[in-house]
């Protein structure tokens, strides 16, 4: 089991979508090799090659664009999202990169990225090697995984190489969480800020977790009202995140972001509704990430739209409109996560669907159970439930874009993540028959059992069972 510590701004980073794995991940490797770099102006090229399913799906999710942006000294948190085209165009035009935004080097897209498909680094699948060559005809390289979520290893590096933290309470699984909960007298997310008082104060854990709720709802506004047509990547898979909210909201007018939400307050609050709201959101939130947005990874950018839908749902339809709710939603919701990466994985490639869907709709569940009054254990319980009923959930993305069957299954995951938190509330949490742990641990052992094709590769399932006569992608 993996022990290290996490943060909420582990488990929920700001950055640029298709996918944490392929897309994130390789551009915090670029920022991370920039630095390998002591002397970036003796460089005269760049050289990077893609492994296993970055090079099978890499350029579907835009492991390319990552890589350039990344040695430009983009930052994935403060990039003009809309100035992404041109800038990958210019450096395909004048086969020039401006190493870390200041000093230009020989690059041949065509040839300086590679994608090996038929190579896979032992050590994870997700693997990607960076060469340097200097005025001296000498090399620098380094060569780096990228393990889900857009969080980044390099080759060699060991636990003792991070940075090490004294939390107020040492968790690593769902036992162990409950049981600090019930000698502490706190709740999941009032133990989970005691232990981020290790990084940052109150105060400035606060300010950041409202920040990545400003993304959010960034994310879901700007996905509702974006142009009708179709999502890049050749699938021509139609936007329905627009149209579904002018059918909601039929001729209300609005002018802005409070106003709309008053608009979608002011309909008739239906279960139907409710439920293709909770649809749109999420809907809204994967068009995005698929178009190169600005989103949340929450825990990844592939299942970027349950949290935000859940959460959205809690604050439009469930009272949880203060600050104070909304943190603690995602407090709860980060600890999750991080039980899950520490006893399982948050990959896809490693896992499937199951790391992606699966974690983050148990993330959406444990949070929404204990907002809405619910005890830790309630809340391990709806997380439980959420991840029994995504277990062996696969990853085969058509064309390798996070698209089909990806967008659809974050409204499914938010919609199960709902009613599991409801069958949690209504259970009796001392006759619960599978914990938050044993689900962990077999979420893992199915990874480990599942067949290669199904883990991000597109080389199985409806990847290969649906004729689109896609190019190479």
């Amino acid at each position: 089991m993996n022990r290290e510590a996490l943060s909420v701004f582990d488990i929920f980073k700001i950055g640029v979508g298709p996918s944490s794995s392929h897309t994130l991940g390789p551009w915090r490797a670029a920022e991370r090799f920039l630095k390998k770099l002591h002397a970036p102006e003796k460089v005269v090229s760049a050289h990077i090659d893609l492994y296993g399913s970055l090079a099978k799906t890499g350029k579907g999710h835009g492991t390319d664009i990552a890589v350039m942006l990344g040695l430009s000294g983009e930052d994935p948190v403060t990039f003009d999202v809309t100035q992404l085209n041109n800038k990958i165009q210019q450096i395909k035009t004048d086969k020039v990169l401006l190493l870390n935004g200041t000093h230009p080097i020989a690059f041949v897209y065509e040839t300086d990225i590679r994608f090996l498909k038929n190579e896979t680094l032992p050590q994870h699948p997700n693997a990607l090697r960076f060469t340097a060559t200097l005025n001296d005809q000498t090399t620098i390289s380094g060569t780096y995984f990228s393990i889900g979520g857009g969080f980044v290893e390099e080759e060699g590096e060991s636990q003792t190489d991070k940075t090490s933290v004294n939390l107020r309470f040492d968790v690593h699984d769902a036992d162990e969480l409950l049981q600090n909960c019930m000698r502490a007298g706190l709740n999941v997310a009032q133990l989970v800020m005691e232990n981020e008082k290790a990084w940052r104060t109150k105060a400035e854990t606060e300010a950041g977790v409202l920040r990545i709720w400003e993304v959010m709802k960034e994310c879901i506004f700007q996905g509702v009202h974006a142009p009708e047509g179709t999502l890049p990547g050749g699938l021509n898979v139609a936007r329905r995140a627009q149209k579904m909210n002018k059918q909601l909201l039929k001729n209300i007018s609005y002018q802005n972001f409070d106003e709309w939400t008053a608009a979608i307050q002011s309909t008739s609050p239906t279960f139907t509704n409710v439920m293709n709201w909770i649809s749109c959101f999420a809907l809204a939130v994967n068009e995005q990430n698929a178009s190169f947005g600005r989103v949340v990874t929450a825990p990844t950018n592939g299942a970027a739209g349950v949290i935000p839908a859940v959460l959205f749902y809690y604050h439009l339809f469930c009272g949880g409109k203060s600050d104070r709710q909304i943190i603690d939603f995602l407090l709860t919701a980060s600890e999750i996560g991080s039980l899950f990466k520490k006893g399982s994985t948050i990959s896809a490639a490693m896992g499937g669907c199951q790391a992606e869907i699966g974690v983050s709709s148990a993330m959406a569940a444990g949070a929404l159970a204990e907002g809405l009054g619910g005890t830790p254990a309630q809340a391990m319980q709806a997380a439980e439930i959420a991840m029994e009923h995504h277990l062996g959930m696969t990853c085969d993305p058509i064309g390798g874009l996070v698209q089909i069957p990806c967008i659809e299954r974050n409204s499914m995951g938010a919609i199960k993540a709902i009613t599991a938190a409801q069958l949690a509330l209504q259970s009796d949490e001392d006759r619960m028959k599978v914990s938050l742990d044993a689900v962990i641990k077999t979420m893992w052992e199915t990874a480990l059992d599942m067949s290669a094709k199904y883990k991000e590769t597109a080389d199985g399932g409806l990847a290969t069972n649906i004729p689109l006569n896609l190019p190479e992608c």
